[in-house]
């Protein structure tokens, strides 16, 4: 099964780009991050023409997420995160899809740092950080998918001095993304090319995507069932150089249907362990 996360950066105006991507890699299912279009303009009609139902957060000319499938119903769990009231920002959607609990999520930006904005970015990954332990402890398979708007390392980032002041790489919002990684979930991306640049997002200016001066900055989270049957982990990286495209790459994983097989230690390794 393959999952996906892709911020399209405008459903209606990028859907010959989506159409095209879902045509072709097929995945099983999808989070959308940044639909900016209200509830009632998501082009559903087009993706179901394609085999995906879909249920949808949406916010006019901001924010807006989404989760499609093509391998079963979607039992919407939870809009929105809890513990901010009057928050109206369309930023997060729950579902149960096929056995997998997914939290899709578009996470503050938080520029200019520092300001209100950025103050929301910290708030906002605090909620995301107490609502994921709540999902982890209950040991389902479950998945946090999408922009996470937060390089977590050097390696994620072209040129990482240029980016200190940013609040995509402010050590507060680096350190939140840890404290959400030590709960115990799986980056799956980075645990399996642990030494590779690869990026996500690439700005539309300076000819990045060209330069391949980018940005990893779309994650997918795996709780420990999960993590377990990743088999693969990849970007669509030339689906950013396709005409009219969003400045992201769809990231996906593929999960085997069963637990990879955990090898038995040798009696050498065990040795070693033990000096």
């Amino acid at each position: 099964m393959i999952i996906a996360t892709y911020n399209v950066n405008g459903i209606n105006g990028r859907l010959p780009v989506l159409l095209r991507w879902l045509a072709e890699r097929q995945p099983d299912i999808v989070v959308l991050q940044e639909l900016k279009a209200p509830q009632e303009k998501f082009p559903l009609s087009a993706i179901r023409d394609l085999g995906y139902d879909a249920i949808w957060h949406g916010q006019k000319s901001w924010n807006g997420v989404a989760i499609l499938s093509r391998v079963g119903e979607i039992h919407e769990t939870r809009r929105g995160l809890p513990g901010e009231v009057d928050d109206n920002q369309s930023r997060y959607i729950e579902a149960a899809v096929n056995g997998i609990l997914i939290g899709g999520l578009y996470l503050p930006n938080g520029n200019p740092r520092p300001g209100p904005k950025f103050d929301y970015k910290l708030r906002w990954f605090e909620r995301l950080i107490e609502h994921a332990a709540g999902l982890f402890e209950t040991g389902l398979p479950v998945m946090l998918a999408g922009d996470f708007n937060v390089m977590p390392t050097d390696l994620d980032v072209y040129k990482p001095e240029r980016w200190l002041n940013d609040a995509l790489f402010a050590p507060e919002v680096k350190a939140a993304y840890f404290r959400l990684l030590d709960q115990g979930w799986t980056d799956a991306l980075r645990t399996l090319h642990p030494g590779e640049i690869i990026y996500t997002f690439f700005d539309y200016f300076r000819n990045a995507y060209a330069r391949n001066a980018g940005l990893r900055i779309d994650h997918i989270l795996l709780s420990p069932t999960l993590a377990d049957r990743l088999a693969d982990a990849q970007v669509d990286v030339e689906v950013r150089g396709w005409e009219k495209t969003s400045d992201h790459a769809p990231v996906w994983v593929q999960l085997a249907e069963k637990p990879k097989r955990r090898r038995k230690p040798t009696a050498s390794s065990q040795v070693g362990a033990s000096l």
